[in-house]
């Protein structure tokens, strides 16, 4: 998980560019953003695809005419090849279980540690975690009050009044990134990982599943490719901004070791 530690000074600016005014407070995560989106904003305009009186502005907001020329940039620089068939075969196989199957559901309850700005992400995942270890400690005659006591005195979510009850979930239900966790697996009760979501961290216990119908790859082959093809348009949009980075003057934030925010 990327870090979402405050940053106040000094501004961050790109080729002399500042994002944002003196004294603001942002986060990491949003510089980042903003830093690999004035980057390409410049190049548009380098690559005569927007005027160069565009406003870069320091409110993290582009332009529309900027936004439709760093569409057209990134249609002209990468190059995104058709996946083959044998690699759609592989991903399909290697994916049925948990992405092509319909119908699954899960009954779910959780309790969750909500990652908001200023948090202390270290004291955080440690009471996560204690939490964790402590549910899990109970024998199961005993999970049941153990989880309902801490999902209502510690979850940020609503649902802790209810003992964190979500109640039945398909993958429609969920974030992807918490889907990933609870479909196309064959676990039940409470999981030994905190899981992972845009939320903050999750204490998950699942309470029950039923199988769904896994899809031939016949019948999911479009959404097969269109998979693996935003999969090598992240890694090639992401070897774009370094190659950008690396020729730029930037100050006030390292993109070097980053992940590429635009695209997670």
């Amino acid at each position: 998980m990327q870090t979402t530690s405050i940053t106040e000074t000094p501004v961050v600016s790109i080729n002399g560019v500042a994002l944002h005014n003196a004294g603001d407070i942002l986060t990491a995560d949003a510089l980042r953003q903003r830093a690999y989106a004035e980057l390409l904003r410049q190049t548009a305009i380098q690559k005569g695809l927007l005027n160069a009186d565009d406003a870069p502005g320091t409110d993290g907001v582009t332009s529309e005419a900027a936004s439709v020329a760093i569409e057209a940039l990134l249609e002209q620089e990468l190059v995104i090849p058709e996946p083959s068939e044998e690699a759609c075969r592989r991903h399909h196989a290697a994916n049925q279980a948990s992405h092509y199957t319909t119908g699954e559901r899960v009954n779910v309850r959780h309790i969750l540690f909500a990652v908001t700005p200023g948090v202390d992400l270290n004291a955080l995942r440690k009471q996560a975690e204690g939490t964790l270890l402590n549910v899990r400690c109970f024998d199961s005659k005993n999970t049941e009050a153990a989880f309902f006591k801490a999902a209502t005195t510690l979850s940020n979510c609503p649902s802790g009044a209810e003992g964190g009850q979500l109640g039945w979930l398909t993958t429609a239900d969920c974030a992807p990134e918490f889907a990933k966790e609870l479909f196309g697996h064959p676990e039940v009760g409470v999981l030994p990982r905190l899981v992972h979501s845009r939320f903050g961290l999750h204490v998950v216990e699942v309470m029950g599943r039923e199988a769904g119908v896994a899809q031939p790859f016949e019948s999911v082959h479009g959404a097969v490719t269109m998979t693996l093809k935003q999969q090598t348009f992240v890694t090639a949009l992401r070897q774009y901004l370094s190659l950008l980075a690396t020729d730029a003057h930037i100050e006030g934030i390292d993109l070097d070791s980053s992940d590429t925010p635009l695209v997670q």
